[in-house]
């Protein structure tokens, strides 16, 4: 680590950043599913930058088509014609699954879920909105007050009436004895009640992850949104599908995370994966949704031509080699292992996620006591052991992991053994 970078880090950052680590590494390069320090040591890259690098850093393909496009022009904005911002849309709204589809695109996650929410909300001539515990959508002031996550709220304030629905975090949850179509029923009910009791009856929205990110990967049982999105349309109330971490084939059983639901959205966010670690997020509606903003509206940096041919080029790599299916089979290869280590080591209370997007809860053993501690640990001592993990959860205390689209059955077992001899040095 470079102590001098470490001290100009803090020196010119917001003291609200703080690198990972006791003994922060400064990441040089990256090939394939691994990265290597400035002080030529290498890990195994299980986060991928928080979901993001997912085909593989240095990915030739897409790195390839973002180089021939900074050769060309790298930025003109969407008031103009752009070939590669054009058939990324094209390519985006034929796989959305959403009818009629028209892709907006934006420089993040945050912002797509920011536009989401003013689609919503002058569709439907309202301020109300619904949003799931335990739910991150993002950091700016819209994307604040639909997340239902103390640690990560920044502000109280909102021009926005919220209300939050019981949600997937089955562990923690009022109805955590109750299992499958029990717990969606339970859930369902809850949301109706507060239909009943809480709105004025003209709710713009309900914004949902599919599987919660931050939120320690809560997983819900398969139908939980279709059943949620019966009561919504009964009121004519759009769903939102926050597939920033969840697209693209990282679930391994569907495309996109929505499809373990039964349903279709009314509109779906898109970020992380789709650049490979470019800048781009976007959003997709059925145009009639679209067509309630008349005034000029567009994003300076949405869908620049550079990232335009980065995104195409991770989501053909994605498509022509079948990663979907890759992240099923080495999905269920990883939750094997993970099982295994969660049997072996009483302080894992539960694994949970689905394909490439896999978490462990740490607690007290014995308990359900959050033990943020062992996280803190975990992390750290896998570091050491060469693999990169990240953390999340309510309480600090879960190990969040999503290893490449691609990666391999070798690379696979190589981070799990690295888990194993982590977890051995904590009590």
């Amino acid at each position: 680590m470079s102590e001098d970078l470490l001290r100009r880090y803090r020196a010119s950052l917001p003291s609200f950043l703080s690198p990972y680590y006791t003994d922060p590494i400064e990441i040089d390069h990256g090939e394939g599913s691994y990265v290597f320090d400035s002080e030529g040591g290498r890990y195994l890259d299980f986060f991928g930058g928080v979901l993001t690098t997912m085909v593989g850093h240095n990915n030739p393909s897409v790195t390839a088509a973002v180089q021939s496009q900074a050769a060309k022009v790298m930025h003109t904005s969407s008031l103009y014609l752009s070939e590669p911002m054009i058939a990324l849309a094209e390519r985006i709204a034929d796989l959305s699954g959403i009818p009629d589809a028209r892709v907006f695109m934006t420089p993040s996650g945050t912002e797509a879920n920011d536009t989401a929410v003013l689609l919503a909300t002058s569709y439907r001539k309202s301020n109300q909105m619904l949003a799931m515990r335990n739910s991150y959508h993002g950091r700016s002031f819209t994307a604040q007050a639909i997340t239902s996550h103390s640690s990560w709220s920044s502000t109280s304030l909102s021009g926005l009436q919220v209300t939050f629905v019981q949600g997937p975090y089955k562990l923690r949850s009022p109805h955590a004895h109750l299992e499958g179509d029990d717990f969606t029923g339970a859930c369902v009910d809850d949301l109706v009640q507060l239909l009943d009791m809480t709105s004025a009856g003209d709710v713009a929205g309900l914004i949902a992850e599919p599987i919660q990110g931050v939120g320690g990967f809560a997983t819900p049982p398969d139908g939980f949104f279709g059943s949620m999105k019966k009561e919504l349309d009964n009121r004519g109330i759009l769903y939102i599908s926050d597939e920033v971490q969840t697209g693209w084939g990282r679930t391994g059983e569907n495309f996109w995370g929505y499809q373990a639901h039964g349903i279709v959205p009314d509109m779906l966010t898109f970020a992380k994966g789709v650049g490979n670690g470019i800048t781009l997020a976007g959003i997709v509606a059925r145009a009639e949704i679209f067509d309630t903003i008349d005034v000029l509206n567009f994003s300076t940096f949405g869908g620049n031509p550079l990232s335009a041919a980065g995104g195409l080029a991770t989501i053909n790599y994605v498509t022509e080699n079948n990663l979907q299916d890759n992240a099923r089979v080495m999905g269920e290869r990883f939750r094997a292992g993970l099982d295994a280590l969660a049997a072996e080591n009483p302080w894992i209370v539960e694994v949970r996620g689905k394909g490439l997007m896999q978490a462990f809860e740490t607690v007290e053993p014995g308990t359900t006591e959050p033990s943020a501690e062992r996280t803190v640990q975990m992390h750290q001592f896998a570091k050491d052991e060469g693999l990169l993990v990240g953390k999340g959860g309510l309480y600090n205390n879960v190990v969040r992991m999503a290893p490449m689209l691609n990666v391999t059955a070798d690379e696979m077992d190589e981070g799990i053994d690295a888990l194993r001899r982590a977890a051995a040095q904590i009590n």
